[in-house]
């Protein structure tokens, strides 16, 4: 345990913060290489040498490098999402996979809901036309009355609704697991995904990407909205079909989206995105308040640590793993 080698990736956690301070009261050396973008396998595979436990970002997990990292037994997200992990090679090779489910709600929701706000509201163009020396105004709508489709109704969706519920707004809701619990308390009517985008004036997504809702929004999907509805992504890019997104809005066949995710990050800066007038583009910011980071970090490095002991974390995807 004494010797335990740490990589730490996360770029808000450094040397001699809480996080770094708690693993060194553990006996471990932390090493710490922020991913500021991208990073090749084998640059993570170099890394990875002599290393035990990850707390990382979106660092690349594959199946190669899992396999050139033997010594590794603990893979620790300071997030929710797990898609840059190979979770079944990880669970062969017995490398507990974990994440930090729920720390960053509060966070993601405000987002999701400020974004929404833009779109309805035409904040930017309202903040900005002052700045610029103007006083013309950009006409919004009001949210109350207005329908809000969520697309996974999970820990983060519940934290929307409840936000909407506020503001007078109808909530519609298609999730695999129905809270129906929940939906009651809250006013929220569970429709069938097709149903949810025919209706609703505002759809925010809130899904994990997997092989199952990669390009879940697609030209056909798009197709069904409103040409008044707002998209709103700010779960992973992947879920959504980028090309038929920005076909959809170049031919204004949508009212606009709120993007905070992609499908390349950071978004390529010939981007046609970018160029569009009827879309906000924020960088993967949902999550990042200073509450959610440390609250992030600081049940990573938990979850780290006690998957090294042999306990069982506070979340961990491959529990199979801790059986054996």
């Amino acid at each position: 345990m004494g010797t335990s080698r740490i990589l730490i990736t996360t770029i808000f956690l450094h040397p001699g913060d809480a996080v770094d301070q708690r693993l060194r009261a553990e006996g471990f050396e932390t090493v710490f290489k922020p991913l500021h973008q991208t990073r090749t396998e084998d640059e993570l595979i170099a890394l990875l040498k002599g290393v035990d436990g990850a707390i990382v970002s979106v660092d690349p997990f594959t199946a190669r490098v899992l396999g050139a990292s033997p010594q590794l037994k603990v893979i620790s997200r300071t997030g929710v999402g797990y898609d840059a992990i190979d979770v079944p090679a990880a669970t062969t090779r017995g490398v507990v996979v974990c994440t930090t489910p729920g720390v960053n709600r509060h966070a993601v929701a405000e987002w999701a809901f400020a974004l929404m706000l833009c779109c309805s509201r035409k904040m930017t163009e309202n903040l900005t036309e002052v700045r610029k020396g103007g006083w013309n105004r950009s006409e919004g709508v009001d949210l109350a009355g207005k329908t809000l489709g969520i697309v996974g109704l999970g820990t983060i969706g519940k934290e929307l609704a409840q936000r909407a519920a506020a503001f007078e707004m109808r909530i519609l809701a298609t999730d695999v697991v129905q809270d129906l619990q929940f939906a009651e308390a809250h006013r929220v009517i569970f429709v069938p995904l097709e149903e949810l985008l025919r209706e609703s004036d505002f759809v925010s997504l809130h899904l994990f990407l997997n092989a199952k809702s990669r390009h879940v929004i697609n030209a056909e999907r798009l197709a069904l909205m409103k040409p008044t509805a707002f998209l709103i992504n700010t779960s992973r890019g992947g879920v959504v079909d980028t090309a038929a997104l920005i076909q959809a809005l170049t031919e204004k066949r949508i009212g606009g989206a709120a993007l905070d995710v992609f499908e390349g990050e950071p978004l390529a800066s010939d981007s046609p995105l970018r160029a569009l007038d009827n879309v906000y583009l924020s960088p993967h910011c949902a999550g990042a308040t200073s509450d959610a980071r440390r609250l992030s970090g600081w049940t990573a490095a938990e979850n780290l640590i006690r998957a090294l002991k042999k306990e069982r974390p506070l979340s961990v995807v491959n529990p199979e793993v801790l059986e054996r």
